[in-house]
């Protein structure tokens, strides 16, 4: 487990208090023996993550020569520590969950994300009452250099919240906050060891590295979604990368999975950051890739099962976000959207919603993904239509491919029953074909 301990826990001899979901796990890091779960990269060095990036670099270029207007994936586990994203998805889930700990003191418990919004002088006397800062000092945090763009001149809001914290941990004096079961003051930030904060900024290089190749190639770079104790983290940069590159088109796409019972709540963030900050919304929209191995993390290390209970419930979400970007799209122009699913009643609710919103195939802000091989009867006639449509191509070596593919196949079990109805409608093109003599087109 060496290399998924933090430097900051090697220093204090592993007395750093860890969130059980934020923990490493033995278990959850084996790829022998059967098992089956999603790969995580494991963290060699520095180098190990360059020569990730020139993978990606090669990528970009492939799929600039193999098709106009492409996307190339990639993922952030290969570009930096993975136990780098764990400790910062700790601290970002931290900073929040403490602004919707005083949003609850102030009657607004469960209130949805951005109807949030604290009262600006009810704020500063919390944390003088904490003893985080002096009234004098948080209003210096809302004012001049540090000013946080706020929502509204007498609220802070969540993004002002997350932007506050982005200017904060730029200073030496660390964040502090309570522990609401001791009644302690908590340092956030102080296990932050000076190898962490060059491995933020070595990341930020690479993708930005990647994100200029990508701009010079014309192809757009998809950030993937990972697990749920990276994604809080992944999120964050990437979000930072879009709020660069994605100034006049979106270069920078960001995946959400709607299996995460927090997925709506990350996409009308994000989708309300891009507005305030006139950049483009890129996204691409899945349900989720590592289910059962969320479920058997959390059921084992004993932390809130962060997946909806139910596929019924995944579906609801999937709608739900979609309906918001698409809504998104019609009002705005500013925002655009990978349907990668291989759900037909995914993509007929999209097609619908597109037709009554008055969004056009030809307007390209909404395109559909499946997996190479997997479905083929979904996107032969979405791109006989007119429709953008990509294909997910992966490619390496046999023995790290096949496994990928079986964990799709058995991810995608719905599907795969439907192969008889696939069978029959690959014949039934066959005859068309043999008898209008146009066997190849």
């Amino acid at each position: 487990l060496s290399s998924c301990t933090s430097a900051a826990e090697k220093e204090m001899g592993g007395a750093v208090k860890r969130e059980k979901r934020y923990r490493a796990h033995q278990g959850f890091g084996d790829h022998h023996g059967g098992v089956t779960a999603a790969h995580t990269y494991f963290y060699a060095d520095e180098a190990k993550c360059d020569q990730h990036m020139e993978t990606f670099l090669h990528c970009i270029d492939a799929s600039s020569g193999s098709s106009d207007d492409g996307f190339s994936a990639i993922k952030l586990t290969a570009l930096a520590r993975p136990q780098f994203l764990v400790r910062f998805s700790e601290v970002l889930v931290k900073w929040r969950r403490f602004f919707h700990q005083m949003a609850a003191e102030q009657g607004q418990a469960g209130w949805a994300v951005l109807d949030t919004k604290l009262e600006l002088e009810k704020l500063q006397e919390a944390l003088a009452n904490f003893g985080i800062a002096s009234k004098a000092e948080s209003q210096q945090w809302f004012t001049g250099t540090r000013r946080t763009c706020l929502s509204a001149p007498s609220t802070v809001d969540l993004l002002d919240w997350n932007s506050l914290f982005d200017s904060r941990i730029k200073l030496s004096r660390p964040l502090l906050i309570p522990n609401r079961k001791t009644g302690q003051l908590e340092p956030l930030l102080s296990h932050f060891s000076e190898e962490e904060e060059l491995q933020m900024k070595r990341v930020l290089q690479r993708m930005d590295i990647l994100a200029k190749r990508a701009m010079e190639k014309g192809v757009r770079l998809m950030v993937d979604a990972e697990q749920s104790y990276f994604q809080p983290a992944i999120s964050h940069l990437t979000v930072e990368t879009q709020r660069r590159f994605n100034k006049s088109q979106p270069i920078i796409y960001n995946t959400y999975q709607c299996y995460l019972k927090e997925a709506y709540n990350n996409v009308t963030g994000d989708v309300e950051r891009s507005r305030r900050e006139g950049w483009h919304f890129g996204t691409k929209l899945v349900r989720g890739a590592y289910m059962e191995q969320e479920r058997e993390r959390a059921a084992q290390m004993g932390y809130e099962d962060p997946i909806n209970p139910t596929y019924e419930k995944t579906n609801e979400m999937y709608h739900r976000c979609l309906d918001y970007i698409l809504e998104e799209i019609k009002h705005s122009r500013k925002a655009s959207v990978m349907v990668a699913s291989h759900n037909e009643d995914t993509v007929k609710f999209t097609l619908r919603r597109m037709m009554e919103l008055g969004i056009h195939p030809s307007d390209k802000k909404v395109c559909f993904g499946q997996l190479l091989g997997m479905c083929d009867q979904i996107p032969f006639p979405l791109g006989q239509a007119g429709f953008p449509v990509y294909k997910y191509v992966p490619y390496g070596p046999v023995n790290e491919v096949l496994p990928y593919l079986s964990r799709r196949a058995q991810e995608n079990r719905g599907f795969m029953q439907r192969a008889n109805r696939e069978r029959d409608l690959l014949w039934k093109e066959v005859k068309r074909r043999l008898l209008t003599g146009n066997l190849f087109s």
